[in-house]
């Protein structure tokens, strides 16, 4: 039989065949043997293998990119791990309690700070905004300088700080107060952010300024007068009602609130122009409203040198409740916040001027001399320009009276320290810069102002302390003078009371306010009808929280006696001081003055080479 063999010759099939099974089974066997001995070419072995056990592709077809399979293989398994791991993580953290770390709890002069803020707010007036948060305080005041008097260019002095316990708007202290806390901004704004205050004691700063502005034409360039007053306290008139005679809420005042104009009042316009001046580098980042002050501070400064003359000297009023002892200090003072304010060379030849240093008291001392107050500025006046020499050093003409600022201002810091005598201390450690007089307490926190300061200048310009006599102190002991006295005003004093408002346990409770003192019941009381409120034993209604009173005699004894206004009343001045002085102690030393800030608007130096000396003659 045949058949056709497919690889071209006859194949012969005998059916026949006698060669048994297991003869046909051995030449099979030694037929796969001798294939398996011929090594089979690509085409063959996949004839034989078939499609589905072909050898697998090296490579991966992408589309746009042909990768290795092996590299492919692992950065699909690396991609998957990945984020299988990523979610693993997720997971965990989402379902493990979390352990926040807690930031240390702000120190005593951080919270004693924000209270002391608060008492401004107490102090409105005007219509209040609707964030003012002292529950028992209103709208009051609507009506003030909006008088008939149709000669008087100031129309509307609706606004502004209540000085003290009264009602009465006085601008000298006010102004002062604005500086302080200017200042007290420009040195310590990290710290103000860092105790979550910084927009609060700017909203405070711009409440006292807008009120200023409306205190003369602030328009013009040239003024003739201002507003130095309004209000009146004088009682020696009898039984008129008036802001010292009635005891009512300021809320519920209906007798006649005039205004006391002055047209020579070179120390009021100075340290307004002072308080514009220093408010403009608080707001320079609103270049509007930082020009606005600016031109007021420029038109005030203005006034102050073309009419001189003491404000307090024509006034009555002013002679007996804050009465200005000379308009020289201010000239200093307003001088250099103008020159750092603008930048102009001529202010600061002017505070640096040696005649003017003299009339103002730089250079023969005296019992009062280095401290600092709402009526003697000349100690601020000289840390500031010892600050100028220190950071910038303008050299020629002005580092000789520099360098004697510089050195009057080491001198205040030396008669600070306990070791010298130029001052006494009561047992309890209190320094006694007014001499033992009532009200001690806002002249204590504005030296302690001064000398954390100074601390924070030396240390910022790589200076170690400095030198009274031959000997040398650290910066250390002069931070250490404002502490203690702060201490003190915070309760560590032998009556264990702090005199501060609301701060600790044992704080005054018959503080001499007319609001605080008179329940918020709907009920008006009429001018006499309040007095009953001002003579009751019992503790105030209202907590005027953050209030620093006078404070206690030269025997560190207190009497919480809402009559006696030496012992419990608080001002504006007192509490600037109070905050500028909190604020530099407050947080973490590490954060140290904004040395640039004030120096914002101050051109680069090129100090001026002094002239040549006088030809030799033989």
């Amino acid at each position: 039989m045949y058949g056709r063999d497919p690889w071209g010759g006859p194949l012969e099939i005998n059916a026949t065949d006698s060669a048994t099974e297991e003869e046909r089974s051995r030449n099979l066997q030694d037929l796969d043997r001798a294939a398996l001995s011929r090594p089979l070419d690509e085409t063959q072995q996949s004839w034989l293998l078939g499609p589905g056990e072909q050898k697998k592709k090296k490579y991966v077809d992408l589309g746009c990119i042909i990768v290795s399979r092996k590299i492919f293989v692992w950065t699909v398994g690396t991609v998957l791990f990945a984020a299988f791991l990523a979610g693993f993580i997720a997971l965990i953290v989402n379902t493990v309690p979390r352990h926040h770390h807690k930031h240390p709890p702000p120190d005593n002069y951080t919270l004693a700070l924000r209270k002391a803020l608060m008492f401004f707010n107490a102090q409105r007036s005007g219509k209040l905004p609707k964030h003012n948060n002292v529950s028992w305080r209103g709208n009051s005041g609507m009506q003030d300088g909006k008088s008939s008097d149709t000669s008087s260019a100031i129309k509307d002095l609706v606004g502004g700080f209540y000085d003290a316990g009264d009602a009465i708007k006085f601008n000298f202290p006010a102004a002062f107060s604005i500086s302080m806390l200017s200042w007290s901004v420009i040195e310590y704004s990290a710290k103000y952010e860092a105790a979550g205050e910084l927009d609060h004691v700017k909203e405070i700063i711009k409440w006292g300024a807008d009120y200023f502005l409306k205190s003369f034409n602030s328009t013009a360039d040239t003024i003739t007068s201002l507003a130095a007053q309004v209000g009146v306290g004088d009682t020696s008139g009898g039984d008129t009602p008036n802001d010292h005679y009635c005891w009512m809420r300021p809320e519920d005042m209906d007798y006649d609130r005039p205004v006391t104009e002055c047209h020579s009042c070179s120390d009021l316009a100075a340290e307004m122009a002072a308080a514009l001046a220093s408010a403009s580098i608080v707001f320079k980042d609103n270049k509007a409203y930082s020009k606005k002050l600016v031109h007021g501070a420029t038109t005030l400064f203005k006034f102050s040198r073309d009419q001189r003359g003491r404000y307090s000297a024509g006034s009555s009023e002013a002679a007996i409740f804050y009465n200005s002892t000379s308009y020289w200090d201010e000239y200093v003072w307003g001088g250099a916040w103008m020159y750092f304010a603008t930048g102009n060379s001529s202010y600061l030849k002017l505070a640096t001027a040696p005649g003017l240093a003299k009339h103002a008291g730089a250079f023969w001392g005296g019992p009062d001399y280095g401290v600092l107050s709402w009526d003697n500025k000349l100690a601020g006046a000289q840390v500031l320009l010892s600050r100028l020499r220190l950071f910038l050093s303008p050299g020629y003409p002005y580092e000789e009276i520099l360098r004697t600022f510089h050195n009057q201002t080491s001198i205040i810091m030396c008669s600070y320290l306990p070791v010298f005598t130029s001052f006494n201390r009561t047992k309890g450690g209190l320094i006694q810069l007014n001499h033992g007089r009532p009200q001690p307490l806002q002249y204590v926190v504005n030296a302690a102002f001064l000398a954390a300061l100074y601390s924070d200048y030396l240390d910022a310009a790589d200076t170690p302390g400095w030198y009274c006599g031959p000997n040398f102190f650290s910066t250390d002991v002069l931070r250490n003078f404002a502490k203690t006295q702060i201490d003190y005003i915070l309760g560590k004093n032998p009556r264990k009371m702090s005199y501060i408002v609301g701060f600790g346990d044992h704080y005054p409770k018959h503080v001499h306010h007319r609001g605080a003192s008179i329940p918020k019941n709907k009920v008006k009381y009429s001018c006499k009808g309040g007095w009953k409120w001002r003579d009751s034993s019992k503790p105030n209604p209202n907590t005027i929280v953050g209030a620093m009173v006078a404070g206690p005699d030269k025997h560190d004894g207190f009497h919480d006696v809402r009559s006696n206004y030496n012992y419990t009343e608080p001002t504006l001045a007192g509490n600037a001081g109070l905050v500028a002085a909190l604020v530099a102690l407050s947080g973490d030393k590490s954060t140290s003055i904004d040395k640039n800030t004030i120096f914002s608007a101050v051109p680069p130096m090129f100090p001026t080479p002094p002239p040549p000396p006088a030809p030799w003659k033989p």
